[in-house]
């Protein structure tokens, strides 16, 4: 179930040189501009690159054995 208000905004990180995926409520007379600004230089460039490599790493060893017959 989805919250109706919410924006999904997309801001690129100069630091990092990605973009990222923000959602977000803001009250109707707030300055998106601003709140983008705060919120890339709030964002935590660690955690997404770690967050990134394990979102695709690759499983090594472990993988199902095929029943000989």
């Amino acid at each position: 179930m989805a919250i109706p208000n919410v924006k999904r905004f997309r801001p690129f990180c100069t630091t990092c040189n990605e973009s990222f995926t923000l959602m977000a409520v803001l009250p109707k007379d707030a300055n998106v501009d601003s709140y983008l600004a705060d919120a890339v230089a709030r964002h935590d460039h660690k955690a997404f690159q770690e967050a990134k490599v394990l979102q695709f790493k690759i499983r090594v060893g472990q993988q199902k054995q095929k029943k000989a017959k």
